[in-house]
């Protein structure tokens, strides 16, 4: 299934498109995409069931905003350094273990809401990430395996990242990763069933047309299992948590001088293979 949530900010409504690609209202069956939808077997049996037998209201699309694909998000956990081709770029050597750091759930937005470039900011930088949504709690797994059968669904983020405040103000990287509007998610939630090797998508990005990124999750240096098994042995994830697995080759940073940080003005637009396209547009904070 591939469920989304639309509407004004803070006043989203729970959706699902179906195989034809219209958008049908879920509001009369759940009261949101989150994680205690997504840990309910029997309420996504009933979603599934509706929406096989054409029972759920048509909503006209037309002007309507579309909002991150999960409302109240836990934690959003982040795999630094998790490609290859990206740890090549950037002439850094593979981590031996995952690069784990968190970003506020409040930096989570749209997938076409405006990003913000922070004041004083000289170096933001685009990421695009295929993200990993928690469906049931995960604590202290033994195996990938475990980690797979944790995950709800998938979606594509943008880890937006502004590297002058992540690498040259001391301390961690937080200061370049949690700035307003720097996760755009969605559009959709899109259920793990329906994206049979997680490890076999290609990634996209473009600026202002240009292609940036083109990459594939093959590149992943911890694939999506062994990531969660691995974050489970040091915070418990919850229905609703989110993992961004980390972004591919091609990002600002790994390109000479003068390299081509965004700027206000600037058009983003990423996709990843089954999972949707976002379009973010950049402005001054």
């Amino acid at each position: 299934m591939k469920l989304l949530r639309v509407g004004t900010a803070g006043a989203e409504r729970p959706a699902l498109l179906d195989a034809d690609g219209t958008l049908r209202d879920l509001s009369g069956l759940v009261p949101d995409i989150d994680g205690s939808l997504l840990a309910d077997d029997a309420a996504l049996g009933r979603v599934r069931a509706a929406a096989d037998a054409g029972d759920l209201p048509v909503l006209d699309a037309t002007g309507l905003r579309v909002g991150p694909p999960l409302g109240r998000i836990g934690k959003v956990v982040c795999i630094g350094l998790n490609y290859y081709d990206h740890a090549r770029e950037i002439a850094a050597e593979p981590p031996a273990e995952p690069v784990v750091f968190l970003k506020a759930a409040d930096t989570v937005v749209g997938p076409y809401d405006t990003v913000l470039v922070p004041r004083g900011s000289a170096k933001t930088d685009w990421e695009v990430e295929l993200a990993v949504v928690i469906g049931r709690t995960a604590r202290y797994l033994e195996s990938a395996a475990d980690g797979l059968a944790c995950v709800a669904g998938y979606a594509v983020a943008h880890d937006v990242s502004e590297r002058e405040f992540q690498i040259e103000r001391g301390g961690t990287w937080d200061k370049g990763k949690n700035c307003e509007t720097f996760n755009p998610l969605g559009p959709w939630l899109v259920t793990a069933d329906e994206v049979p090797d997680p490890q076999d998508l290609r990634l996209r990005l473009w600026v202002n047309g240009e292609p940036k990124q083109d990459g594939t999750t093959a590149e992943q240096i911890f694939p999506v299992g062994e990531a969660v098994r691995y974050v489970s042995r040091f915070m418990t994830l919850y229905p609703g948590d989110v993992i961004n697995t980390g972004t591919p080759a091609g990002v600002a940073m790994g390109r000479p001088e003068p390299k081509p940080y965004l700027r206000a003005g600037d058009v983003v637009e990423l996709e990843i293979d089954g999972l949707g396209r976002q379009r973010q547009e950049l402005k001054d904070a």
